[in-house]
């Protein structure tokens, strides 16, 4: 799932995160020519899967949550 929060830049938003332990990827993600196209530098992007665990998903919402106090 990429995603862009307002007033928050995606290599912050991954920074922040993997500060709490949550990896994410920031970037293009090979999608210049769509980013361009909305006029959007980077997104950030999780990555959820079956294996993944309630409690990985929980943290991080709460993460996301930081970091909108943070860069909000």
């Amino acid at each position: 799932i990429s995603f862009v929060l307002k007033n928050a830049h995606p290599h912050d938003i991954a920074t922040i995160l993997d500060q709490k332990g949550i990896a994410i990827r920031a970037g293009h993600h090979c999608a210049q020519p769509l980013m361009k196209h909305f006029n959007i530098a980077a997104t950030a992007r999780v990555s959820i899967a079956v294996y993944t665990k309630k409690t990985e998903a929980d943290d991080l919402i709460k993460g996301l949550m930081t970091v909108k106090k943070l860069l909000g």
